[in-house]
């Protein structure tokens, strides 16, 4: 399968758990989508009977506390969809139609790698349609203090590029930059958990946060090591569980973008706010399309190579 090609699942997956803030059990279903229809959360399960169609899109965001949300809770909202969303653009998956009978995505594990290995079991299937992606024109920061995100023009690819700075010493401060792919996302990226400090959790669950949090999908931060018994996955399995979260989040852009993102001291709602700084200026990104098989072959004969996509699948 060609790399510019649309890609979905080759069929439907289901999982279920629960959510890491609400603790209330969930189900969702992956379910393959046709070409140019991106990634779409079907809430079931409202108190009205009626269903709500939302579109993983940055401009459907409304709220970035702790964890990513799309929609409304009037009408119908998805939290914490983060890690689906870092899976599926971390695999090269343009389209799919995500079915959740609740409010919030299940945390499984803490990390991305129960939905790849779900994803990896039905496989990838090609859509007969050329990818488009959004490709950085100009230099584009948000900040706020010291903190900062930032994407920039490259000639191809995607890269990241994370830093974190806590002042708890277990954590402390970390960097980590990588050029993204499909094998480089299943080996570095998507079996890193989620994080909290263990003297927060008081303050997180009086705030309605973190009521399903547990050992088994959080690693727990204590003021002197990690409480987890297993200990860490990566020596940096945070920075890495980061980047993990910011291409889930970058992923709301609609299409997989051509560019380097860059963050210090970042986290959803910067990661979101720097698409809202990219899309406030058309002149910032351009909407390219990848040759269809007809110019692909006219190309090559001419021996014109071709641009690989962002977030290009390797199957």
């Amino acid at each position: 399968m060609r790399s510019n090609q649309q890609t979905t699942l080759k069929g439907a997956v289901t999982l279920s758990g629960i959510g890491v803030h609400s603790g209330n059990p969930v189900e969702i279903t992956i379910r393959p989508a046709p070409a140019n229809h991106g990634i779409a959360f079907l809430r079931t399960g409202m108190p009205n009977g009626n269903d709500r169609l939302i579109q993983a899109h940055h401009a459907c965001v409304s709220a970035t506390e702790l964890c990513t949300v799309i929609g409304d809770v009037d009408s119908g909202a998805v939290a914490t969809i983060e890690h689906l969303m870092s899976a599926l653009f971390g695999l090269g998956i343009d389209n799919a139609l995500v079915e959740i009978d609740g409010p919030e995505m299940p945390i499984l594990d803490g990390s991305a790698l129960p939905f790849v290995k779900a994803i990896d079991k039905v496989g990838v299937a090609g859509c007969g349609v050329p990818r488009r992606w959004i490709k950085i024109l100009r230099h584009v920061r948000i900040e706020a203090g010291t903190a900062f995100a930032e994407l920039r023009p490259i000639d191809r690819g995607f890269r990241l590029d994370v830093e974190i700075d806590f002042a708890n010493p277990v954590i402390g401060r970390s960097r980590k930059a990588m050029d993204l792919s499909a094998a480089a996302y299943r080996r570095e990226i998507a079996g890193a958990r989620t994080f909290g400090m263990m003297k927060d959790v008081e303050r997180y669950w009086k705030a309605g946060f973190a009521l399903g949090a547990s050992l088994e999908n959080t690693v727990a931060v204590g003021e002197t090591a990690v409480v987890n018994p297993e200990g860490l996955r990566f020596a940096d399995e945070f920075v890495r569980h980061k980047i993990l979260d910011a291409v889930g989040d970058l992923a709301l852009a609609g299409l997989p973008i051509q560019g380097a993102y860059r963050s210090y001291c970042g986290g959803h709602r910067m990661n979101v706010g720097v698409l809202t700084a990219l899309f406030a200026d058309r002149a910032n990104y351009a909407i390219v399309e990848a040759p269809g098989p007809r110019r692909e072959t006219a190309l090559a004969e001419f021996g014109v190579g071709l641009g690989i996509a962002a977030f290009a699948a390797e199957l």
